[in-house]
């Protein structure tokens, strides 16, 4: 299909808000796919499409974390080594999806994550809970279903592995979205090999987005760095309440 600037300035600019909002919250794709449906891509393509600029901004999110002293590779590593096997049987499911039957699931799970977001929390701002044994594992389990849910569709996953690294494994918010933007990026390596060996993915609009989230995403993770959990607690509601409105009303 004939690519015109047009279409590529509006992916950049697309791809600059799903960034930041993905590395904060979650929830750009929200945006990214619908815009590669209108501009005429079928659903399979749109959902793999969408994967390298997911790719290019946690790239860019996970370098500015660890810039800026905040790494834990280990913990990232045994993470993503569990939510891989679960990305590449979803991504498997995903190259077959099409139509929209999907928004409604997803909204249905928004709300849910919204309602577990809001429960009283025993931590504190500034810190965590202890990572036991017990957080330890069940998260890692746990990350095996948010790998499934993020190969499949991408969509939405920031509030899937949010309150696994959050309220499950009790890591404070900061260091929440540091492990979240790295365990994107690993699995998402795998995710689109899937797409791209059973669908066209369109690389003028995916490089486009890439370029859009890569700028995205670096200023979201200064964000989430510097802005403090108070900040990410109130997005993360704020963005939650938008898609859900935005999937549920006609």
């Amino acid at each position: 299909m004939d690519v015109e600037l047009w279409q590529l300035a509006l992916l950049m600019g697309a791809g600059t808000i799903a960034g930041a909002l993905n590395v904060i919250a979650g929830g750009g794709s929200l945006m990214t796919v619908p815009i590669m449906l209108f501009l005429g891509l079928s659903g399979p393509e749109a959902n793999g499409t969408n994967r390298i600029s997911i790719i290019a901004q946690n790239i860019v999110a996970v370098r500015t974390f660890f810039r800026r002293g905040f790494s834990e590779f280990r913990l990232s590593l045994t993470l993503s080594a569990a939510a891989i096997p679960g990305a590449i049987l979803g991504a498997m499911v995903g190259v077959q999806l099409d139509g929209e039957w999907f928004d409604r699931v997803l909204a249905v799970v928004m709300i849910g994550v919204l309602v577990l977001m809001q429960l009283p929390s025993k931590q504190h701002d500034t810190g965590g809970l202890p990572l036991t044994r017990k957080r330890l594992i069940l998260g890692h389990v746990l990350m095996f279903g948010a790998g499934c849910w993020g190969g499949f569709i991408q969509v939405g996953v920031g509030f899937i592995l949010m309150p696994i690294l959050h309220r499950v494994m009790g890591l404070d918010l900061v260091r929440t979205n540091m492990h979240k933007v790295f365990i994107a990026l690993t699995y998402n390596l795998f995710a689109i090999v899937v797409f791209a060996a059973a669908v066209s993915i369109h690389w003028q609009f995916g490089l486009a987005l890439a370029a859009g989230n890569a700028l995205g995403g670096y200023f979201g993770a200064r964000f989430s760095v510097h802005g403090g959990e108070a900040w990410i607690r109130r997005i993360v509601t704020i963005v939650l309440l938008i898609f859900i409105a935005k999937l549920l009303l006609p």
